[in-house]
């Protein structure tokens, strides 16, 4: 048995996009790069790590979705209202 904490959240790098055709998979995944980009732009105050784990909690939400186009918009959309509720954005 290992002294380390189990993960309650699988690393990135897991399949969870198992349904999206070649390709798609790493356009989305560049996608969300951005997103994350441009949450850390609109709240610095907020560490990137943090940034970086609420978006995956959110990318988990559509594990299995068939229509992938807009998980990206919809992960920026969800993680920046919860951010917003948190901290107050610095424009």
């Amino acid at each position: 048995m290992s002294d380390e904490p189990a993960a309650s959240v699988p690393p990135l790098d897991d399949d969870i996009t198992a349904a999206a055709p070649p390709g798609e998979k790493a356009d989305e995944e560049i996608a969300i790069g951005h997103a994350v980009d441009r949450l850390a732009q609109r709240f610095p105050l907020v560490p990137r790590d943090r940034i970086v784990d609420l978006v995956h909690e959110r990318h988990l939400d559509y594990t299995g979705a068939p229509v992938r186009d807009f998980i990206p918009v919809l992960i920026e959309h969800d993680v920046k209202r919860e951010l917003a509720a948190q901290v107050e954005p610095q424009t």
